[in-house]
């Protein structure tokens, strides 16, 4: 049944993260690049822990990420990581010119700007960042964009350093970063509370981002923006989900996190039902059940008795039926837990007796581990350290306990599908605070002026520009939507400007060679100067816009060829009015078709891409003409 999202109360707020395209990182000197599969030069080892904050506080996420007792390595590159990066060189002053974009974003969404921008740290211990702490500076704040029929609240803008990158993770304690991408400029658009469903936050999400890259100082390609969405519905919680990896999958992750928050108050208020479970039946201990295990036929359970390890039970009294309901699909509330395990220890998960019999475990077993208990619903662990399921127990009951009130505020992490799994514990107050190594930055009238320059034409005027030279409103937004090629268009409409239709222009970069790329056809090597020659050629009515598309793509294997040749060997030269006719007068008889609509579809086939349409029209009209009277004579 579809969620009625006004009804249940839906406030969304997007971040949108944007790399920019500057010629230095944010705090040093290197180069903005990121490799792909060149190896690192060197690599360094390294351990994590919380602070306080000067007010005597340390984050929560910060702990809990702590806890987990990990070690990072970090692989870098001589050119593109330094001391900086390396947390051994105290960080240089922001680069101008990222501060110059950040800028002109601020103007462009109509935000107020800061006198003065203080560098501030942002507590980070997730590995992330060698300092254990990201460097972020606030820009702006109260503005308001304008999208069309959106009006979007935004409510701060900042610019900070890109993280570094995850490589890998090596049995559950080492994770390796790559340095690379750490200390590239990023912007941060943060949103008001927006109270559209979650096919139009898409929409929301995707005009900020393009704004930012209508800037030309984007970076563009897989990675250069990221989405976190937070959600939260009437009696829910704000949950703050991270990583979005796709502009087409907020709409899912929306509606996913409403579906998990509605069926977590519906689990409190069937545990009310029940009778009022409360807290204190929720111990954190748990009952060594190894032995009635010792000749299981569960290849899960038997490979962790082999290695040494050992089967413990938890006591989850009133929550039979609970543990298996489902809370996002393919996602029940035990994997809730289970996700709570995965992210502390270094435990695979668990299993609860609602999923059992099952994964080789026999009824018997059931029945002996819930004699042994004194209940009929409870979790089981296998694992070799004390100290994980130790672990594993604390925050299994913790997630239990804040069953009882609903929904719990914190930080998931997005799936490939749309649902969610738990990362970490909101973060606090006390994550933020000065940067002492840098001093602050008073914005001049001199650096607004430079930012000024950078605002790009809005989205709206631009389509609105785009239906004034003839195109259709969807062709329009085709355009709009396709980053990589609206300068493009715009430099070929001027240079053609009433010899080539607009829209023959547009059609053809951003559906013809979208089409023939599907089709096998290498179009990276046509390049602006091949489509001029092209458009040249039919102002010239050299060419019909149907042979155009067979053009691009002989001529993508012959790229250095001058384009009469690729015309000439195509046979591809435009007929001129006076040879249509004289073909269509001989082969219409042989074909002896009488209806205008099947005889041009038959001289279609034959003269595409040699002939104008209207040429072949007018040839066939006065043909039928002249049939009509032999036959009246």
């Amino acid at each position: 049944m579809p969620i009625d999202y006004r009804a249940v109360g839906l406030k969304v707020g997007l971040e949108i993260h944007v790399q920019l395209n500057t010629g230095r990182k944010l705090f040093c000197n290197c180069l903005p690049i990121v490799r792909n599969d060149e190896p690192p030069h060197f690599r360094v080892v390294r351990r994590l822990r919380p602070s306080m904050s000067e007010l005597g506080e340390v984050d929560p996420a910060a702990i809990w990420e702590f806890r987990k007792h990990r070690t990072f390595v970090y692989e870098g590159y001589y050119d593109t990581t330094c001391l900086v990066e390396l947390d051994e060189e105290p960080p240089h002053d922001p680069d101008p010119e990222s501060l110059e974009v950040a800028l002109a974003v601020a103007m462009m969404f109509n935000a107020k700007i800061f006198d003065e921008v203080y560098v501030m740290r942002k507590t980070v211990i997730d590995g992330s960042n060698t300092s254990g702490f990201q460097r972020t500076m606030l820009i702006a704040h109260d503005g308001l964009a304008k999208f069309f029929d959106y009006k979007v609240p935004i409510q701060t803008i900042a610019l900070e350093e890109d993280a570094a990158r995850k490589i890998e993770e090596r049995g559950g304690d080492t994770v390796v970063y790559r340095l690379d991408r750490l200390g590239i400029p990023l912007i941060e658009i943060s949103t008001g509370i927006l109270t559209y469903n979650p096919q139009e936050v898409m929409e929301v999400a995707y005009y900020i981002g393009h704004s930012i890259k209508m800037t030309g100082k984007a970076k563009r390609g897989l990675g250069t923006v990221r989405q976190d969405v937070n959600v939260s519905i009437e009696g829910g919680a704000k949950t703050e989900i991270k990583g979005v990896p796709d502009l087409s999958l907020i709409p899912k992750v929306i509606e996913y996190e409403v579906q998990r928050q509605l069926n977590l108050l519906a689990i409190r208020d069937e545990l009310i039902r029940r009778g009022g479970v409360r807290e204190d039946w929720f111990v954190k201990d748990f009952v060594d059940v190894t032995d009635i295990f010792s000749s299981t036929k569960s290849n899960l359970i038997r490979k962790v008795l082999e290695g040494g390890g050992k089967v413990v039970a938890i006591k989850t009294p009133g929550l039979k039926g609970i543990l298996g309901k489902e809370v996002q699909p393919n996602r029940r509330f035990g994997t809730e837990l289970a996700d709570r395990v995965k992210v502390w220890t270094s435990l695979s998960g668990l299993i609860h007796s609602d999923e059992l019999p099952g994964y080789g475990i026999t009824a018997e077993e059931v029945s002996k581990v819930s004699s042994r208990l004194g209940v009929d619903s409870f979790i089981l662990l296998a694992g070799t350290s004390d100290r994980d399921l130790v672990d594993a127990v604390d925050v299994i009951i913790d997630r239990i306990r804040e069953a009882l009130h609903g929904v719990p505020e914190e930080t998931r992490a997005a799936n490939p599908d749309g649902t969610t799994r738990f990362m970490r514990p909101r973060p606090g107050a006390a994550r933020m605070y000065p940067e002492t190594d840098l001093r602050p930055i008073r914005i001049t009238e001199e650096m607004l002026a430079r930012a000024r320059a950078l605002i790009p034409e809005p989205i709206e005027s631009r389509v609105s520009r785009y239906v004034g030279y003839g195109m259709s409103r969807e062709l329009a937004m085709q355009v709009i939507k396709s980053p990589p090629f609206y300068d493009l268009i715009d430099y070929l409409i001027g240079e053609f400007q009433g010899r080539v239709p607009a829209t023959l222009i547009a059609n053809t970069v951003v559906n013809t060679m979208k089409s023939l790329q599907r089709d096998g056809v290498d179009v990276s090597v046509i390049t602006e100067d091949h489509l001029k020659a092209i458009f040249n050629e039919y102002a010239q009515g050299v060419i019909t816009k149907e042979a155009i598309p067979d053009i691009i793509a002989a001529w993508s294997k012959e790229p250095d060829k001058p384009i009469d040749d690729v015309i000439n060997r195509l046979g591809l030269r435009r007929m001129n009015p006076e040879e249509v006719r004289k073909y269509v007068m001989e082969r219409a008889p042989k074909l002896g078709i009488n209806d205008k609509n099947k005889l041009m579809n038959a001289l279609m086939k034959e003269l595409r891409g040699k002939a104008d349409p209207s040429d072949i029209m007018r040839a066939i009209d006065e043909y039928l003409k002249n049939s009509q009277k032999d036959k009246v004579a």
